[in-house]
């Protein structure tokens, strides 16, 4: 897999971007990775330039896991989350909620990251760059009292980043249900955290509509499959469920070909969705080569896309004034683009 990510000026560019779906998990550099592996003692596990390279979800995580375990202390948890909101803001990404799992940091107590992750998004806000909330997050192996202990301590004192809970891991492993889940989030709505769950990607529409009847998330973290079932399409659609899409990790994973996607018909259905990255440095990816997959994809022009990005402003689980801020950014843009007489085909809309 091509894990060189060059930021370059391309054809959306400059339109004011909201990421919903992304992990700090998957936002390592590889010079990052070897960085921490030579301050930690430890060996590459396979060559450098191999390090990305997965052929399934199990594997991916066995790798996120080592290279999470390196980070030793807060200052390197810190400088993480301040380079990777800098990343984050060479595309023009203006607003993201990154989604931390503390299972894959073993080398930092749970606090002790979730406020090194939020100074590190402190700083970099103040230096100019991406405001980046955080979403820690669940692994579904853990068990009812895990989650209820995290729960509990982001009730208690929670860094003012941290805007939701999430859930993620493999949906497709045999303890991977919900059901023991329940209790910690309806703990979280009630504490006024956000809640959204991984579904739909690895498990079927059946986990789309698990995470909706007993987690009672308010979006949904890919949830794909979601076509395969027209009753389940319709209850998106009616109840205004915001699915938060990846193209290149869904095609990495799932589909193999972007043409097999069901973005269009997700569209067609008036579902509503975002796109995001999910793991752009594994996946050597960008929101805006993201939104280039999906209007080709789509057939998509510039009202599309300004929809889909209020959309993700709509849906995040910021401040109401923050959320106001971004749609008036977004429409900032579509306005400037209109001022000055540009009007752009599907391809070209800089």
């Amino acid at each position: 897999m091509n894990v060189q990510l060059p930021v370059q000026a391309g054809p959306w560019h400059n339109l004011p971007k909201i990421e919903l779906h992304v992990h700090l998990e998957g936002g390592f550099s590889l010079e990052q990775v070897a960085h921490l592996a030579k301050a930690a003692g430890e060996p590459l596990p396979k060559p450098l330039d191999e390090l990305y390279d997965f052929t399934d979800l199990d594997s991916f995580l066995s790798l996120l896991d080592w290279w999470c375990g390196l980070v030793r202390n807060p200052e390197q948890a810190s400088g993480l989350a301040y380079d990777f909101a800098k990343f984050l803001s060479t595309d023009n990404v203006v607003y993201a909620e990154v989604i931390v799992n503390p299972t894959h940091w073993r080398g930092l107590k749970r606090p002790d990251l979730l406020q090194a992750v939020s100074d590190g998004f402190d700083q970099a806000q103040a230096d100019g760059f991406c405001d980046c909330r955080i979403s820690p997050s669940l692994l579904r192996q853990q068990s009812a009292e895990e989650a209820m202990e995290l729960v509990e301590e982001l009730d208690h004192g929670r860094p003012k980043r941290v805007v939701a809970l999430s859930i993620d891991g493999n949906q497709a492993v045999p303890s991977a249900g919900n059901a023991r889940f329940i209790t910690a989030f309806k703990a979280a709505r009630e504490s006024g955290l956000g809640t959204t769950a991984h579904a739909g990607e690895s498990s079927g529409p059946e986990g789309v509509r698990s995470a909706l009847d007993e987690l009672g998330v308010q979006r949904i973290d890919h949830g794909v499959r979601a076509v395969e079932d027209p009753a389940l399409l319709r209850r998106l659609a009616e109840e205004q469920i915001t699915l938060n899409v990846c193209l290149s990790s869904n095609t990495a994973l799932l589909y193999h070909d972007i043409n097999r996607h069901p973005l269009p018909r997700l569209l067609e259905a008036s579902v509503p969705v975002t796109i995001n990255t999910d793991d752009p440095m594994l996946l050597a990816t960008t929101m805006s080569r993201e939104i280039e997959l999906a209007t080709s994809l789509c057939r998509l022009g510039i009202n599309e896309v300004v929809a889909i990005m209020h959309q993700a402003a709509t849906a995040a689980f910021c401040e109401p004034r923050r959320s106001n801020e971004l749609h008036s950014l977004i429409d900032q843009w579509a306005t400037n683009i209109k001022r000055h007489h540009e009007h752009p085909s599907k391809d070209s809309t800089s």
